[in-house]
Formats: C-alpha cells, sequence, structure tokens
C-alpha cells in the first residue's frame, strides 16, 4: 500500500541517516534510527551477518568499519510503502568501499520495515545482500557455484 508523501518522506530521513551514519562512521547516529528492541533484526551480506539486537547491530558496523578504510550507501532507486504506524521499504543500492587500498563498487539491494513510535521511525529490520555473482539477467539461479 503506497504511504502518503509526509510518511514517505519520514521514512526517507531514517534511510538517508542510515546510509549518511553508516559512511560517517557515526554510531550513535546509526543507533538513533534502530528500535530498541531485544529483537530488532539485521540481516548483512556476509554469511554470519545475521544481527539481532542493537548490541549485535552495532558490533557488525563496527566491524565492517575496521575493515574498511572507507564505506558508503548510495540509494538508486527507492520504494516505500505501509499502513498504519508500520512501513517497508526497498531500495536498489551501491555500495562503495575502499579496503586494503583498494576501491571498490557493489551493486546491492536492501529492504527495511520501519514502526513509527510517538512521532519518530525506527528500523524494526533490515536486510543488506549483494547482487550474486554468476547470475545473468534473465536467469533465476547462478550458473556456478
Amino acid at each position: 500500500m503506497k504511504v502518503d508523501a509526509k510518511t514517505h518522506a519520514a521514512v526517507m530521513i531514517v534511510l538517508n541517516k542510515l546510509a549518511d551514519s553508516y559512511t560517517k562512521r557515526d554510531l550513535a547516529g546509526l543507533e538513533s534510527i534502530i528500535a530498541a528492541d531485544p529483537d530488532v533484526l539485521m540481516y548483512g551480506t556476509g554469511a554470519d551477518e545475521k544481527r539481532i539486537g542493537v548490541a549485535e547491530i552495532k558490533a557488525q558496523a563496527q566491524r565492517d568499519w575496521s575493515q574498511t578504510e572507507a564505506a558508503a550507501i548510495r540509494y538508486n532507486w527507492t520504494l516505500v510503502s505501509g499502513t498504519g504506524t508500520v512501513a517497508w521499504a526497498a531500495a536498489d543500492v551501491t555500495f562503495k568501499l575502499k579496503a586494503g587500498g583498494q576501491e571498490m563498487v557493489f551493486p546491492g539491494r536492501m529492504t527495511a520495515t520501519l514502526e513509527k513510535r510517538g512521532e519518530r521511525w525506527l528500523i524494526v529490520q533490515s536486510h543488506f545482500s549483494f547482487s550474486t555473482a554468476g547470475q545473468s539477467e534473465g536467469e533465476s539461479f547462478p550458473t556456478s557455484n
């Protein structure tokens, strides 16, 4: 269900703060947009990246930052839908990073579920992924392992 312009703008503020906080390595900024619930969940791009709870999500961000000299998320396309006090967003993203002196760019995807609490929208669940290598356009599965 498409959201109204006010909700769309409010959700985009949260998503933009997510990208900005990640780029600036601002842990407090990141924490400010994540629900403090014990079951808040973030899936990352790595096989071991299932983070439950704010402490684990913060630890993941710190791990990411410790393994890179710079990292950034840029939204290329976004869709925001919702109903009442719940909204969900999807985005095509570009992950840019510098690690070991090498600059890399990865196309990816992100989804997030947000809940409005009082006047604030907070992320309650998110998922980041890279597009699968070895899978051409029009193919449903990769052609190699």
